[in-house]
């Protein structure tokens, strides 16, 4: 991970803002959803992707009562069922 050389405070309501040449390189927009995760002692800011809840891939997922499966996963799922 490399760093950008920008420090910034978090606000009163626990927020910190993404710099616009960040947000431009990665072209996050306002409105785009991001997920935050920690891992360790880091906490990690990332576009947040849909993904399966059984194999995590992020191709083709859809929702399969209010869960979201991939289209591979639901077609092992509906060929299982009887």
């Amino acid at each position: 991970m490399r760093s950008v050389g920008v420090v910034r405070k978090i606000d009163n309501l626990g927020r910190i803002t993404i710099p616009k040449e960040v947000r431009g390189n990665l072209e996050i927009k306002e409105g785009t959803p991001m997920g935050v995760y920690v891992d360790g002692g880091k906490v990690i800011v990332k576009k947040y992707e849909p993904q399966c809840v059984f194999c995590n891939s992020t191709e083709d997922v859809v929702d399969f009562k209010d869960e979201l499966v991939c289209s591979e996963c639901l077609s092992e799922i509906e060929g299982k069922v009887t």
